[in-house]
């Protein structure tokens, strides 16, 4: 019998619901991106972000309490790095899926020629 997707552990789901929850934010999921190519210090993940420091520092302490983020301090400097690379394989299949449903939804306007449907049925 398959085991189920789904823990039916209470503490286990809400572990899970916290995690997803982290990853709601998508400047911190822009954060994971940068991080996938290597660790970089706070200052590096600013100036790839277009974002100021007191944001990137929010919401890099979102994800470290997560235990998605690891940090090292060198001098005056935080370095950055992904501790849970499972996050990638999610990410990875969530994404996979928002494009298959985008593909799967143009392909039924195409069928329908485009046409909207009436505004009372919108």
């Amino acid at each position: 019998m398959k085991q189920p997707a789904i823990s039916s552990n209470r503490k286990v789901i809400e572990a899970v619901a916290r995690r997803f929850k982290v990853l709601g934010q998508p400047q911190r999921l822009r954060i994971l991106q940068v991080l996938e190519t290597g660790p970089k210090t706070v200052g590096e993940l600013v100036a790839a972000l277009g974002a100021n420091q007191p944001n990137i520092s929010r919401h890099l302490q979102a994800l470290f309490d997560a235990g998605l983020v690891a940090r090292r301090r060198s001098g005056n400097s935080v370095t950055c790095s992904v501790s849970d690379p499972m996050v990638f394989r999610l990410c990875e299949l969530v994404c996979a899926n928002v494009v298959e449903r985008a593909r799967e939804e143009m392909a039924e306007m195409t069928m329908a020629g485009g046409r909207r449907p009436p505004k009372g049925n919108r």
